[in-house]
């Protein structure tokens, strides 16, 4: 099993460790860890119909706690855009991609109890893969988390901790949890086997494109587990051979809540101090100080990308207009296609073909201002992390 390693200190530590964090910077690890060659569609043929036919360049292989998560459709919206049905995954979210990861790890370390936190779609599916790996889970959410994202995480068996507070409460309170001998933190934001999880969604859109990439990939961004597993496809695809050029990320978040947006417009290469925040339907990515920021700038720096914000308006609007179409999407899901269905605005020349992740299944929140049953705004801090 490879080792852990930190960005900003050069740290390291075993997996087997459970160290979620460096103990130097306390920032979030990543993994040492090189794709095998070996990967070309040919070989593809026959290949298991999840996201473990990438076998080659994942750090895991030959899992057991495996649901089919993967190989979700490629549907066009229109002539220049398409949508990535990831709302069809089997607990009704794109973080399935990243949970089997770290519940396939968590399986193998064998620990005596797997801590995550959330306040919806991650928790869901942490809940759901540890219940599919017989892992006694604990899911910390904040007070006031969707009703039916808590219902889910009860359903797979995970003991259930509501927190006073907001998210930051929250991972806080999980993070003490998991400080305590015997935890494994199944944390989407720190641990890097998420990440390579996520990538996969891009290398199935280099399968399904037939060894291309669309120009753009536009992508909602909260604490950047999308963005970032994004742009190690992308690096890992282009240092294999297997594309020419790496397409723009173009990352997406609310207006109420974009401190990525603000840090990437102001030429920082952190957040900004004393960033603003206020209520948004985009729960999911209303995430004031994601601990990847740094990561996440320069990922989209590096792309030739931007950051695009979406209104409130925008957001219900795209919601309504998904839908009309026969796509019932969360409000957070629906970020991307808000940003991009009336062009890529400023910042970003010559569109070219453009690819949006449906994260989210409609279920999950409702529609916004649908009732009592309907999706609520979302105090900043609170939202499950994209």
């Amino acid at each position: 099993m490879t080792t852990y390693h930190c960005p900003r200190d050069g740290t390291r530590s075993a997996v087997s460790a459970l160290t979620w964090c460096c103990p130097v910077c306390h920032g979030p690890w990543d993994l040492d860890f090189t794709p095998a060659p070996g990967l070309t569609l040919n070989a593809l043929s026959g290949r298991a119909n999840s996201l473990w036919r990438y076998a080659e360049i994942l750090p895991l292989s030959t899992p057991s706690v495996s649901l089919g998560e993967g190989r979700t459709p490629l549907v066009p919206l229109t002539d220049t855009v398409s949508a990535k049905l990831d709302h069809l995954m089997p607990t009704l979210s794109f973080k399935d991609r990243g949970a089997v990861m770290l519940a396939e790890l968590a399986r193998r370390l064998n620990p005596e109890r797997v801590v995550a936190d959330s306040s919806g779609n991650a928790g869901t599916s942490i809940a759901a893969y540890c219940a599919r790996a017989g892992l006694p889970c604990t899911v910390y959410v904040p007070e006031g988390t969707s009703p039916k994202k808590t219902e889910q995480i009860r359903a797979h068996g995970a003991r259930l901790v509501a927190v006073p507070g907001d998210r930051e409460a929250t991972a806080l309170a999980a993070r003490a949890a998991a400080d305590e001998p015997g935890a494994f933190y199944a944390s989407h934001v720190f641990n890097p086997y998420f990440l390579h999880g996520t990538k996969t969604y891009v290398y199935e859109l280099w399968e399904d494109l037939g060894g291309r990439l669309p120009d753009t990939l536009a992508v909602p961004v909260g604490n950047g587990t999308l963005l970032l597993g994004a742009a190690l496809a992308t690096a890992e695809l282009h240092a294999l051979g297997l594309i020419a050029s790496r397409p723009r990320l173009v990352a997406v978040q609310a207006e109420a809540v974009a401190p990525l947006a603000a840090a990437f417009h102001a030429g920082a290469d952190d957040l900004l101090p004393g960033a603003a925040a206020a209520p948004t339907l985009a729960e999911g990515i209303a995430i004031p100080r994601p601990p990847r920021a740094r990561q996440i700038l320069a990922a989209v720096r590096g792309s030739g990308g931007t950051f695009l914000t979406v209104t409130e308006d925008e957001i219900r609007d795209a919601q309504r207009d998904l839908a009309a179409r026969g796509f019932y999407v969360e409000t957070t899901g629906v970020a991307c296609w808000a940003a991009v269905r009336d062009g890529l605005g400023q910042g970003v020349d010559r569109p070219g073909s453009v690819v949006v992740p449906l994260c989210g299944a409609g279920l999950k929140t409702g529609m916004a201002g649908g009732g009592s049953g309907g999706s609520r705004l979302r105090v900043a801090g609170q939202g499950a992390a994209g």
